[in-house]
């Protein structure tokens, strides 16, 4: 059903300008026709729905004024993200510059190349005003060498023309600021899933670009998930969906929005039309994952959402033990959407389950931290990750996907195949999604969770709530899959030799990102931090493939003699080498026993 917005001019107004592209500054506007007469407050959020740590945008505003009727009126800070203005006659208009210069997805960014925003870095909140349409001028850089950028954002256009400078309209604030914005030199690709109209912008440089391939695999993926969440009506929740794609030398990441996504990816990742035809790279499965993962959030976060973000506080952290069902289930159907899509074989799925799988055992975090504890915490310790996260805490994205696939497994096999996890995610839309958006409605708690998991199902899964969720045991994955014909096995040799760290770049050698709980490293006193220069006297370089070529003239159980520098001062270790820990997982077809006669493995259904 197409928004309708009242015409009468709105109340908040603003006006963006990419105003110095060198100095990576937006100058922003805001008006506001009628201000609180006890003195208008603004403020910027601290933080972006599905980045979930605090980010103090408002750090970013280098210069704020105030001025009504021609006039300077006094506007002060209240605290680090507030400012009130002094009681005024509206319209009040206020000026503030932005500093943009996060290449990220989650901020904003400004140089000779494109521009691209978020709004919650860039468009203060009028505090009493939320509710009421807010417009939006987006303006063209005055420097001539962008007389050809052109504006991708999923905003509804008012003055503007799609893909045009000029007016954006949001029926509320909370709209406006998700709507990311694109802006300079892109390629554009349109398809329609389901009839309704996707664009894929790609700014960044990257020859040979195979655009038709990309349209046509993510129209698979897309018309997959539509399908998924409207089985019956095959009705999208969005009328238009846009992927804004940054393609640079190195990069990954991504973050959803109601009607779109903004993603970073290396170039290298994206299809090109010299790959010999069919040809499927490891990163462009990643790339096609990444993607299939954020529009799938369009139904699972963005409508369906945990109590606390309904509706968001964008000043303080927002606590939850769920983010294991928002972000960890999303990437539980993010690869399997890619098989049911027929984008992938089911061959190359189990590749990419298994590096899952070995991803979560590789690290003792996973002993101590359950994934409620691990969403609960996302604020202070899964996005501030340090050197000993690996052995303090645990992903609710991986595990939290892994038990996806445990209630899947186990839904299926109980009901010999009558109910899946499938049914459940279709209840949480219809219950918690789809009747309640656009409107904020209400989020779904921890015990309706549990409970819908078990009324849906038919299924009592407390135990297993008991134990992978709020617990910390290890999934019987491989038991589980068993009824299914599918062998899960830890095939790893178990004979080469290993420190048993993680190893990153270094000019003066081998520095240790981290040191694996009672591994051979961290028995030896190796820390963190240290730069391995030397094993047996022979030189460490700083490439981290250099530790394996010279452990492997070593057996399981010999001493090494490590000298590496702890900030300046020398240090010396005895290692004694340990086998590899890192798991070798492997999913492959076993016979099928009777009980699982008629059942379709998760990946085929």
């Amino acid at each position: 059903m197409k928004k309708t917005i009242q015409k009468k001019p709105p109340a908040v107004r603003y006006t963006i300008l990419p105003s110095d592209l060198s100095g990576h500054l937006f100058d922003v506007t805001v008006t506001v026709d009628r201000p609180d007469p006890a003195g208008q407050v603004l403020s910027l959020p601290a933080w972006i729905p599905g980045s979930y740590m605090i980010r103090e945008f408002a750090r970013n505003i280098v210069r704020i004024r105030a001025e009504a009727g021609g006039k300077p009126v006094a506007i002060s800070k209240v605290d680090k993200h507030t400012w009130k203005a002094a009681p005024c006659e509206g319209p009040l208009v206020v000026w503030y510059e932005v500093y943009a210069w996060d290449l990220s997805v989650r901020a904003a960014h400004l140089d000779q190349t494109h521009g691209f925003f978020n709004g919650t870095s860039v468009f203060l909140r009028v505090l009493g005003q939320e509710e009421t349409p807010h417009q939006v001028d987006i303006q063209r850089p005055p420097d001539p060498a962008c007389a050809t950028w052109r504006v991708a954002t999923a905003l509804q256009e008012l003055g503007a023309k799609r893909y045009g400078f000029g007016t954006y309209i949001a029926p509320n604030y909370d709209e406006l600021i998700d709507h990311p914005v694109e802006m300079g030199e892109f390629a554009l690709a349109s398809f329609k899933a389901h009839g309704v109209p996707h664009d894929i912008v790609i700014t960044g440089r990257v020859p040979n670009l195979d655009m038709a391939r990309l349209q046509a695999d993510l129209k698979a993926i897309c018309e997959a998930q539509i399908a998924f969440f409207e089985p019956k009506t095959r009705r999208a929740p969005m009328e238009r969906y846009v992927f804004l794609t940054m393609a640079v030398g190195d990069g990954y990441g991504g973050l959803e929005h109601r009607a779109s996504t903004a993603l970073i990816c290396a170039r290298a990742d994206l299809p090109s039309t010299n790959s010999p035809k069919g040809e499927l790279t490891e990163g462009y499965v990643k790339f096609l994952g990444l993607c299939s993962h954020e529009y799938f959030h369009t139904w699972n976060v963005k409508r369906i959402k945990p109590a606390a973000f309904a509706p968001y506080d964008l000043q303080v952290e927002n606590y939850t033990p769920l983010l294991w069902l928002f972000e960890g289930f999303t990437s539980y159907y993010d690869d399997l959407m890619l098989v049911r899509a027929r984008v992938i074989r089911e061959e190359c799925y189990f590749k990419l389950l298994a590096k899952t799988i070995g991803n979560v055992l590789r690290g003792s975090g996973r002993t101590k931290q359950s994934v409620a504890d691990s969403s609960f915490d996302a604020w202070s310790k899964y996005y501030r990750q340090d050197e000993n996260a690996a052995n303090a805490i645990i992903s609710y994205y991986t595990k939290g996907s892994l038990i996806a696939l445990a209630f899947d497994l186990t839904i299926r096999a109980k009901t010999d195949g009558k109910k899946s996890l499938d049914d459940v995610m279709l209840a949480l839309w219809q219950r918690f999604g789809r009747d309640f958006y656009p409107s904020v409605g209400r989020g779904v708690t921890e015990a309706e969770v549990e409970q819908i998991f078990e009324e849906v199902s038919g299924v009592r899964l407390k135990p297993m709530f008991e134990r992978y969720v709020r617990g910390t045991d290890d999934l019987p994955l491989a038991r589980l899959y068993a009824p299914f014909g599918v062998k899960l096995a830890d095939e790893r040799k178990g004979s080469k030799p290993s420190l048993d760290v993680g190893i990153g770049r270094d000019p003066a050698g081998a520095k240790l990102s981290n040191v694996h709980e009672g591994g051979p490293a961290h028995k030896a006193g190796l820390s963190a931090g240290d730069v391995m220069i030397a094993i047996d006297g022979l030189r460490v370089n700083g490439n981290p493939s250099n530790v394996d070529v010279l452990l492997g003239r070593y057996s399981v159980g010999d001493k090494v003699t490590v000298h590496a520098f702890r900030r300046d001062e020398l240090m010396t270790f005895t290692v004694t080498l340990e086998g590899d820990r890192v798991p070798g997982i492997a999913l492959s077809h076993a016979p099928v026993g009777k009980k699982a006669a008629g059942l379709a493995r998760p990946s085929e259904v």
